[in-house]
């Protein structure tokens, strides 16, 4: 059982508490924030009545294999969860509904926890909260639709995307279990909530909320995910949205499937029409009854600016276009630029609309770069990139300084596929290095999260505004919260196809397996600068479902070498054993050496330049043959630049699937020039081949100058 965390006590109490024999510990509340079609085809998912031995015919389309997510709850009578050609409930499920909620053999579990909203917040407010698994956001349907949604036909968004909707795997089952509330998602009831599930036999749990980085004994969801792995279930979680800034991912603890988000090769176009006749790229997904008039070209306004023209007096508010922060008076019956941040997009949209504006531009801060997501407005509206955004200031000022009227219009132009480069990507994806763990590669790998098509609530409209009155059966949402059902549906499929594999073993698959060229043959580009990206923005790549299907080799794992991990980590024997329920044993760590030892599918050096100039270290990483018996795999080094790297033995010869062989990794370095505090990184890769099989293992190297 998951030790829960207590809200309202004084730190008296707590220290009372903490002294009693049935206490396993006592952990600070956290509350933690959600990370907010075409992607099964642009994975290769695609039903198939020729080809047989295809991942979703080889996992019978993940039947009797159960997808816990844990997010919002879920709609039920969404079409995506009908259960309408489904075996009987597996025998192997021991959970439930409750008799007031409408399951079916789709939808097969349905909980609901909310003792840590309540400790801190109050009673819940029954009016605006379902006290129940149903769905009032939206996000919780959307997460549950992409990992497991069944096939449906037609499907858009407001008349955007038409096609089918699927999910990863569109017969798993689905069990609900609702965490997050109008004020967040709190560990108590996320604890709670993995416990349950474990309990109720899932066999993937999918978790798109996070928080900030600690210790992973002081990590609510590492310890609870620890528990669902040590029982054979696969965790997957978002990385987070706080890109592209590094050292942002979340959700960082080496037994869970870290998935950051990357772009598919469809887009939404809405551009930008300025009156010197400049067009400027943008994207939206825009319809309701207040459009622009074709052809025609409204007043334009910055609602930052100074000079005359402005959106009002309120300053830096005004050009974030903040609640109250417009004057009606300036904006009325003109397009607003707004800047990004403090509030959600959609938000500004609506303070515009309020204001009288008809119509909205919101340029990405510098920050956010060109990186864009298209949105639900609430008014004709359309989102630009941080270097656009300065052009259309640079067009306004030129203007009023003729004293000239600024005037545009926005040219809404559908859907549009085939996009060149895919995938990117996306601008918000969280980045490493690993903050906690930097020898573990964070994201593990990404996956589609940019402008996905997935089911949606009926009590919200899409934009998610309360003064929304639309409503859509499907909705398009961007975000590492997107990204991640995506790898739980195809941990599905996998454990499906292969009921033997472990957990480590489903995600050794999915990362060796991946792939980092983008559809035009270059390195996947990082959509916030438009240059390469790098292995520390997707891991090991964007997944690969039907290679992932037949790796070759895996690298495996057990409980037992994540308490090695830890032991190396120099925790203490109590802090291991807040994680680890079991008594920890440190002894038996030295012979696994260091934490990069720990046998991951990516292979990670730190060394820090302490006036050494040549510094040196090694791994040794123990392959599972999991492909054809008696192949023979060779090694092919490709080093980080200004290394030395040998492999031993060059030759792996395995006589029977399931044979595990050791190998021995040594890194050779020198100092290079740093400042104080500063790092540099570098990648390369270790593949192993039998002309069948590529096993592709990122090498990366990190030199760190102190302070």
């Amino acid at each position: 059982m998951c030790s829960y965390s207590l809200s309202l006590l004084t730190n008296a109490d707590a220290d009372i508490l903490s002294k009693q024999f049935h206490i396993l510990s006592l952990i600070p509340e956290q509350v933690r924030s959600l990370h907010p079609t075409r992607s099964p085809l642009f994975l290769g998912l695609e039903p198939s009545s020729t080809n047989t031995s295809s991942l979703l015919e080889e996992s019978d389309f993940g039947s009797d294999l159960v997808v816990g997510v844990i997010d919002t709850g879920i709609w039920p009578e969404h079409p995506s969860f009908n259960d309408r050609g489904l075996n009987a409930i597996p025998l192997k499920w021991r959970g439930f509904c409750p008799s007031d909620f409408p399951c079916n053999k789709k939808i097969i579990g349905a909980k609901f926890f909310f003792e840590g909203y309540e400790a801190t917040n109050g009673k819940m407010n029954g009016s605006t909260e379902f006290h129940s698994a149903r769905d009032s956001d939206g996000h919780g349907t959307h997460t549950a639709s992409i990992a497991a949604g069944r096939y449906v036909v037609p499907a858009d968004t407001l008349g955007y995307a038409k096609g089918v909707a699927a999910g990863m795997a569109p017969k798993a089952r689905l069990s609900v279990y609702k965490v997050c509330w109008t004020s967040g998602c709190y560990d108590s009831d996320i604890l709670k909530a993995f416990d349950e599930a474990v309990k109720d036999g899932v066999d993937v749990i999918s978790l798109s909320v996070g928080g900030v980085v600690v210790p992973y004994y002081l990590d609510s969801i590492a310890i609870a995910a620890f528990r669902a792995v040590q029982n054979g279930v696969f965790v997957s979680a978002s990385a987070g949205n706080g890109g592209p800034g590094g050292s942002s991912v979340t959700n960082v603890a080496p037994w869970v499937t870290t998935v950051g988000a990357g772009s598919i090769d469809r887009d939404f176009p809405a551009d930008v029409v300025l009156g010197n006749g400049r067009r400027v790229p943008g994207v939206s997904v825009y319809r309701g009854p207040d459009g622009l008039e074709p052809g025609k070209l409204y007043p334009l306004v910055y609602a930052g600016s100074r000079e005359g023209g402005g959106g009002g007096g309120q300053g830096y508010s005004a050009s974030l276009c903040l609640e109250g922060s417009l004057d009606p008076n300036m904006v009325r019956g003109k397009i607003v630029l707004c800047d990004r941040g403090i509030n959600s997009r959609v938000a500004k949209g609506e303070v515009v609309k309020e204001a009288g504006g008809i119509g909205m531009i919101l340029a990405n801060a510098v920050f956010d770069g060109e990186g864009l997501v298209a949105d639900c407005h609430v008014v004709p509206a359309t989102s630009v990139g941080a270097a656009n955004g300065d052009v259309i200031r640079r067009y306004i000022a030129d203007n009023l300084k003729r004293s000239a009227m600024p005037v545009a219009t926005i040219v809404f132009r559908g859907t549009r596929v085939g996009v060149l480069p895919a995938p990117v990507v996306a601008a918000f994806s969280a980045r490493g290095p690993n903050p906690e763990t930097p020898e573990i590669l964070k994201p593990n790998l990404v996956a589609p999260g940019l402008n996905i098509l997935a089911s949606w609530t009926n009590w919200v409209g899409p934009s998610g505004l309360i003064t929304d009155r639309r409503r859509a059966e499907f909705n398009i949402l961007s975000g590492t919260s997107m990204a991640c059902p995506h790898v739980s549906g195809l941990a599905a499929l996998l454990k499906a196809a292969h009921p033997d594999w472990s957990p480590a073993a489903i995600r050794s698959a999915l990362m060796t397996t991946a792939y980092t060229l983008d559809n035009q043959g270059g390195i996947m580009k990082d959509e916030s600068t438009g240059n390469e990206s790098t292995v520390m923005d997707f891991g090991a790549g964007h997944v690969h479902p039907q290679k992932a299907m037949d790796p070759g080799l895996v690298y495996d794992l057990t409980t037992y070498d994540y308490i090695d991990f830890l032991c190396n980590s120099n925790y203490t024997t109590s802090n291991i054993e807040l994680i680890a329920p079991k008594k920890a044993n440190c002894q038996g760590a030295k012979r696994a050496g260091h934490v990069g030892n720990l046998n991951y599918p990516s292979i990670s050096y730190v060394f820090v330049q302490y006036g050494q100039h040549k510094m040196s270290s090694h791994s040794i990483r123990i392959a599972t043959n999991v492909g054809d018996p008696n192949s023979v795999y060779r090694v092919k080094i490709f080093p980080p630049t200004g290394t030395n790297v040998t492999v031993e033995p060059e030759q792996l010869s395995f006589r029977r699937v399931g044979q595990k062989l050791n190998f021995l990794v040594r890194v050779q370095v020198e100092a290079i020039p740093l400042s104080a505090g500063s790092s540099n990184t570098r990648s390369g890769a270790i593949i192993w081949s039998d002309g069948k099989h590529t096993v592709t293992s990122p090498l990366v190297v990190t030199m760190q100058q102190p302070l």
